[in-house]
């Protein structure tokens, strides 16, 4: 089985490493830089690379798109005639339903598009920071559609679980934009927040501790993927920014009126809901 990775990022530099430790040998890489190739093709992740996707495409039975989310689509567009009867696409990104959307309008129906989530990024940008062992253990997402066929389906399925994930979900489009806002998309917003809060300082460090540094390390940020992924979900993150002012504006009230009894009983309600989770 032929498979090229386009966009041999941290994430599809991870998935190259990955697909080559199980075992796939005709791993082949498209990306914009020269340097990137040479050092997938140099560390072994990729059997060889490629800067035009034309060059390669036809030959590829699996093509997993490791692009920024506004760039699927174009990239679909694109190279839409060049692709092989029966190949199955792939994209990683972290928003589905406008990216489904735009990509079923131009896709052709000689081929198949598997849109799925590994939920297990990263801080670090590029393919220096590639690493698929980061994979073992993970969850990922998988969010079908009306025309994807179940063996395309079970394929992305199986490569994902031979690289090390551990419980792979199907889930809707809507479903899976709804949760995402919440579990990790607010997370950002948060983060974001309090690093960007006045209250900051030259000094902060010195009185920070774990917790601090937990809920910071995410606003690490890589600004032009972030963006797009906020934007392309824009009315599920609005709603799960919205619930958690409800829950801050609960809080802010217990302080502003001393009351002891009602700030405790929402500490043991979020101890309890945590414990269910863990």
């Amino acid at each position: 089985m032929n498979i090229a990775i386009v966009g041999l990022g941290v994430i599809g530099g991870s998935f190259a490493k990955g697909l080559q430790a199980a075992g796939y040998t005709n791993v082949y890489g498209i990306d914009v830089s020269e340097s990137t190739l040479k050092i997938a093709v140099d560390q072994g992740m990729i059997k060889k690379g490629f800067i035009e996707a034309n060059d390669i495409l036809q030959d590829m039975d699996v093509i997993m798109i490791s692009l920024y989310p506004n760039q699927i689509a174009p990239f679909v567009e694109q190279h839409k005639n060049r692709l092989k009867d029966g190949a199955v696409l792939t994209d990683v990104t972290g928003v589905k339903t406008t990216i489904i959307e735009k990509v079923s309008n131009i896709l052709p129906s000689t081929v198949d598009f598997v849109f799925a989530h590994p939920m297990r990024g990263s801080e670090k940008q590029g393919i220096i920071g590639a690493d698929h062992k980061r994979f073992i253990g993970a969850n990922a997402l998988i969010t079908p559609i009306a025309t994807n066929k179940e063996a395309s389906l079970q394929l992305i399925e199986k490569l994902y679980k031979e690289i090390g994930f551990d419980q792979v979900t199907r889930v809707s489009p809507e479903k899976h934009d709804e949760q995402i806002a919440y579990v990790s998309q607010l997370m950002h917003v948060l983060s974001v927040a309090v690093v960007n809060s006045q209250q900051a300082s030259e000094e902060t460090l010195t009185y920070a501790g774990n917790s601090f540094q937990e809920l910071t390390r995410i606003a690490d940020i890589n600004a032009e993927l972030w963006s797009e992924l906020f934007l392309n979900n824009r009315t599920g993150l609005l709603k799960s920014i919205e619930h958690f002012e409800i829950e801050l504006d609960a809080l802010k009230h217990t302080l502003e009126e001393n009351d002891d009894e009602r700030l405790k009983a929402i500490f043991r309600q979020a101890t309890n809901k945590r414990r269910e989770w863990y």
